[in-house]
């Protein structure tokens, strides 16, 4: 298991959000943390501790510039996500993204597309491509939420779908967006679940509050599943000591 850094982007601005205050409406989200510092700085910061795998996330319209911002300081580093299609792909890959993240542009009306899946293959290689699938709880299954984070799909996050979706992907992302940005524990479950079912590597986001957050996902996670922490970092106006989460090594 490793960290993975992230940079989440908002009109320009590197923030932090509570996922599940995500509406239609913009004014409604509640923001933990807007950072002064641009998106290259932390860009940078991750590049100079050697934290590949990170990704930069665009959260709405308003922040292709601050993207590419981010992944020109870190070229090869970071992921990409946010709008990303098999048409507009190559502009992020230039820019110095390392992978495509994917959720909506792979989904219609609720359920799996699998010729813009096809599509994606084609045009960037299924090795540049991780598929999102974060996910929220309801009538005790996790099921795929598209749309920022805003529509339930009819994908049930379980054994046959992480074994279907691997074989178009490189990766999976997998935010647990109730409790995104909510410092209030990790979904053990989920973590639980995806160390169970996932082939291919996959990383967790989703409620880290404290430093020991690391070791618990180690041990649910089988040393399989990777986490990011957002909120609860120093950097993100959180407590947990960045440099502390750099330096932390799996257990043996």
């Amino acid at each position: 298991m490793r960290f993975r850094p992230c940079i989440d982007l908002r009109e320009g601005k590197v923030v932090q959000i509570v996922g599940g205050s995500i509406s239609g409406e913009n004014d409604s989200v509640v923001t933990n943390y807007v950072s002064e510092q641009p998106p290259s700085a932390f860009a940078k910061r991750y590049r100079a501790d050697g934290l590949d795998g990170g990704h930069v996330i665009a959260l709405g319209p308003g922040n292709q510039e601050a993207a590419f911002e981010a992944l020109r300081a870190f070229p090869g580093g970071l992921q990409y996500g946010g709008g990303a299609t098999p048409e507009n792909a190559s502009a992020y890959l230039d820019a110095g993204a390392s992978h495509l993240i994917v959720t909506s542009y792979a989904f219609s009306k609720g359920t799996i597309d699998f010729n813009r899946l096809r599509q994606l293959e084609r045009s960037i290689g299924s090795h540049r491509l991780v598929l999102d699938l974060s996910c929220r709880l309801r009538e005790g299954a996790y099921w795929v939420v598209t749309d920022r984070w805003t529509r339930f799909t009819e994908t049930e996050v379980n054994a046959e779908t992480l074994s279907d979706l691997s074989e178009y992907c490189s990766e999976f992302l997998v935010h647990g967006v109730d409790v995104e940005g909510r410092m209030s524990g990790i979904e053990e479950s989920l973590v639980t679940l995806l160390a169970e079912a996932c082939s291919i590597p996959v990383t967790y986001a989703g409620g880290a509050r404290e430093f020991e957050d690391l070791d618990r996902v180690n041990r649910l996670g089988r040393g399989k599943v990777d986490l990011t922490i957002g909120s609860a970092l120093d950097i993100f106006g959180g407590n947990i000591p960045y440099d502390d989460v750099v330096a932390w090594k799996p257990s043996s």
